[in-house]
């Protein structure tokens, strides 16, 4: 099971599938979590400080990261320096997974396109738009599926894979932040468990993959 298919080990890959077919199989599990943060009237962080906070705190920290790297690139090539490691094959995997992942599969490719309806639109919880499972196209003119704010947020892995030093830490850090910007997102009727899920999943196998593809002699 720990053997590594294009530097994801098999049984994330298992992960994937298993959630996957369980949701479409069983999509009264995201119809049960998305009751759990509603009171009968509303969800309960819409509109909290709370939900604010972690809403907008994921687009600065992107840019604050990406612009970081950036301006420690031009320096590292003027100076011929190589602070924190910064060069020509690290940029383009930061552009590949800041731009793959979130951008392109979650935001453009699904979100833009699959129609699912959000928690607080459907009549299940006053709204009404109707609830329709994760990976099934709806005509119900939703952005629901998937998370585009946790696929932004777990797409801070990408830069945790990066460090030389305490990279587990860091790891480890981005994946907290990550799933506590996707729980505001539910608690908010944002989003549903599986949009949330299947972000993480999308973003944690392409950033990997993006990994070995632009440091072939090296894995994770």
């Amino acid at each position: 099971m720990n053997k590594k298919y294009l530097n994801v080990k098999l049984y994330f890959w298992l992960l994937f599938l298993v959630s996957s077919i369980i949701f479409v199989s069983l999509p009264q599990i995201d119809l049960y979590v998305a009751s759990l943060f509603y009171d009968g009237k509303s969800f309960t962080l819409n509109g909290s400080w709370i939900e604010d906070i972690l809403y907008h705190s994921v687009k600065p920290l992107i840019i604050i990261f990406a612009l970081s790297s950036i301006a420690i690139f031009i320096y590292n090539y003027v100076k011929k320096k190589n602070l924190l490691g910064i060069n020509s094959k690290t940029m383009l995997f930061i552009i590949l997974f800041l731009t793959i992942a979130p951008a392109l599969i979650v935001n453009t490719t699904l979100k833009e396109n699959w129609g699912r309806a959000r928690p607080a639109q459907i009549i299940d919880f006053g709204g009404t738009k109707e609830f329709t499972p994760a990976f099934i196209p709806s005509n119900q003119g939703g952005y629901s599926f998937s998370s585009g704010h946790a696929a932004a947020a777990f797409s801070l892995l990408g830069f945790a894979l990066l460090a030389k030093r305490r990279q587990k830490f860091f790891i480890t850090t981005v994946i907290i932040y990550g799933v506590l910007v996707s729980l505001a997102r539910m608690a908010a009727g944002g989003h549903f468990f599986s949009d949330v899920v299947t972000s993480f999943f999308i973003v944690y196998i392409a950033t990997h993959v993006l990994y070995k593809l632009v440091f072939k002699e090296d894995s994770i």
